[in-house]
């Protein structure tokens, strides 16, 4: 009890006060608990309900939504090693397996002197350098053998984390190809200064001028956006930044935080300036909890320099500041209602919509949700005016694009192009010579064989939040459709039963296939089954978890056909094993016990 009190008076007490007991901020009093204790334990999830007023439910309803809570020991060394496709192609899987047999684990297992716990995770955010793990947090990129030899001997000898090979943790940026963002050299606060001597009004007018539409994939026009938050009824707007990038094969927020982050703050500025927002929230996905003090201290010199706070470079009644809030780990918190919703301090399901953030989102204001790419840019056309933003890219998809390229190519990394740019173009610059196939926005994007990389990256044909995955001659698009499903099943919030159990029956349906024992009745039902998910699940997720077998089924059917070898419907599992576990409660094992030939 002791040790109780002394950690309630140490630990949690500092953080409460710190979020000054308010329940909105309650993923991060967990998440510091978190990173306090190892874990959450019972008796701390017992304090903060007392101290928030929220029922214990509550609390563990977010903690059980959330794949990076703890509520129990998983290890003083907590290892998540990246499972995205692209982690598979470059050799994650024999790397996770020696791990596992040098520290004499299974996977999902805490050691028994509760030293270490080794499991897999989604896409970290390292798909041009990985394979990848996580590590209490932090990210070690281009893992091999003999790295993973070193980080078990640096484990076995519990060598603290700061002591760990700086190398380790070396992530690049892998900048390949640079445009009008990339190549920004702008004086901290100068296009913020443009903004103010142009006014909200005049500002809003430039924006809408650009024609410039949000980076998050969705590619809503961004002005017409501010305008509607900026109109809308309400005391108190907001601006968030959602950089919650969980889209396998996406990388680019990444990069943009890491060395463009005064582009992204600024914008953040100019958005709140435009809107009348007095607070701005940065959503950083969990995966990069390693930036976050290095952004932190970017806030901080920002502050220093009147570009945020009160009466912003001299402006009278321009307040705005910017905090951080960290995710969890649920990819569906990059859907903008349920990113407003774990900001909140909930599980981050998404919300029926309408109303639509911009006139009821965080707190239920006016809110303005942009992505990191989309504020990154509003501060060029603020500086250069959205006459020239509109020159760039094509009529209807005006600007540039950001692009995470990674796979069976020699230069995976980040490419800035005008949109209009043609696929062959792009991998020809990558140098992808043997690409088969390409998948274009992640798992939930589309799948483009060798016939069609003529089509060009644009609103108007290939659309993309901007994931650009290679694929070569060698490998297996059922495999790669088969990943991409189990992804959707594991990250599905369960809100809805489409989603909830039609990417189940997506995933069971493709391992019966890979399992030999699928017949055309199987393929039928993944027919069926797209379009059941297409048209009734609650979100994008579920409404897109289809597409990479739609997409594999018309274009790569050959790698679905040479699997089917049953001519009749067989069972995916033998009834009679099933039901040894019975059999053994019941201490049976005769013939009447067993379930015969004829059934």
């Amino acid at each position: 009890m002791s040790l109780v009190n002394s950690s309630v008076e140490g630990v949690l007490e500092p953080i409460l006060e710190r979020y000054l007991r308010n329940p909105h901020h309650l993923m991060q009093i967990l998440r510091e608990t978190q990173e306090r204790l190892g874990f959450i334990p019972k008796w701390a999830v017992d304090y903060i309900s007392e101290a928030l007023a929220l029922a214990r439910t509550q609390i563990q309803s977010v903690i059980e939504f959330y794949a990076f809570f703890y509520d129990s020991p998983c290890g003083k060394y907590r290892i998540l090693f990246s499972d995205n496709v692209t982690d598979r192609m470059q050799g994650n899987t024999a790397l996770l397996a020696r791990m596992l047999s040098r520290l004499g684990l299974s996977q999902g297992q805490v050691s028994g002197d509760g030293l270490v716990s080794i499991d897999t995770t989604s896409c970290t955010g390292m798909c041009d350098q990985g394979p990848a793990l996580l590590v209490n947090n932090h990210a070690i990129p281009r893992l091999s053998s003999q790295r993973v030899d070193a980080i078990c001997t640096l484990i076995k000898n519990q060598t603290p984390l700061e002591q760990w090979p700086s190398a380790f943790f070396s992530v690049e940026d892998n900048i390949r190809r640079k445009d009008v963002l990339l190549s920004a050299e702008l004086t901290n606060g100068q296009a913020l200064q443009r903004a103010i001597e142009l006014g909200p009004q005049g500002m809003l007018a430039e924006m809408k001028t650009s024609n410039f539409r949000g980076r998050g994939g969705a590619g809503f026009t961004t002005g017409v956006k501010w305008e509607a938050c900026r109109n809308a009824p309400g005391e108190t707007r907001y601006v968030v930044c959602n950089a919650d990038e969980g889209e396998p094969g996406t990388f680019k927020d990444r990069v943009l935080l890491n060395s463009y982050a005064e582009l992204l703050f600024e914008g953040m500025s100019i958005a709140g300036f435009v809107i009348g927002a007095s607070k701005g929230l940065l959503y950083l996905r969990a995966e990069y909890r390693y930036m976050l003090e290095k952004l932190q201290a970017t806030l901080e010199a920002r502050r220093k320099a009147q570009l945020l706070g009160k009466n912003i470079l001299g402006q009278k009644g321009f307040d705005f500041d910017i905090e951080i809030h960290m995710g969890a780990g649920a990819y569906v918190c990059g859907e903008e209602t349920a990113l407003i919703e774990s900001l909140e301090g909930k599980p981050g399901r998404p919300r029926i919509r309408p109303p639509f953030p911009a006139t009821h989102g965080y707190l239920g204001q006016p809110t303005v949700v942009n992505n990191v790419e989309t504020l990154a840019k509003a501060t060029l056309i603020a500086q250069n005016g959205g006459a020239w933003y509109k020159g760039l890219g094509t009529k209807l998809s005006t600007g540039t694009k950001l692009l995470s390229i990674s796979g069976d190519c020699d230069a995976p990394g980040i490419y800035e192009y005008p949109f209009g740019v043609r696929i062959s173009k792009i991998l020809e610059d990558c140098g992808a010579r043997n690409a088969m196939a390409v998948q274009v926005g992640g798992a939930a994007g589309t799948c483009l064989a060798r016939h069609e990389f003529g089509r060009k990256i644009a609103f108007e044909d290939v659309s993309t939040s901007g994931a650009l995955m290679v694929f070569g001659n060698n490998r297996d698009m059922f495999e790669v459709a088969r990943n991409f499903t189990h992804f959707f099943k594991h990250e599905s919030c369960g809100f809805c039963t489409p989603c909830r159990v039609g990417t189940t029956l997506l995933c069971n349906l493709l391992d019966k296939i890979a399992d030999g024992k699928a017949t055309s009745y199987e393929m039928n039902e993944l027919s069926r089954l797209h379009q059941l998910l297409k048209t009734s699940s609650h979100c994008g997720l579920g409404q897109t978890a289809w597409r990479p077998v739609y997409d594999t089924m018309q274009k790569f059917r050959p790698s679905y056909d040479r699997r089917l070898q049953q001519k009749d419907f067989e069972p995916a599992f033998a009834m009679d094993a099933a039901l040894a576990p019975a059999r053994e409660i019941m201490e049976r094992d005769d013939a009447d016990a067993h379930l015969g030939n004829e059934l």
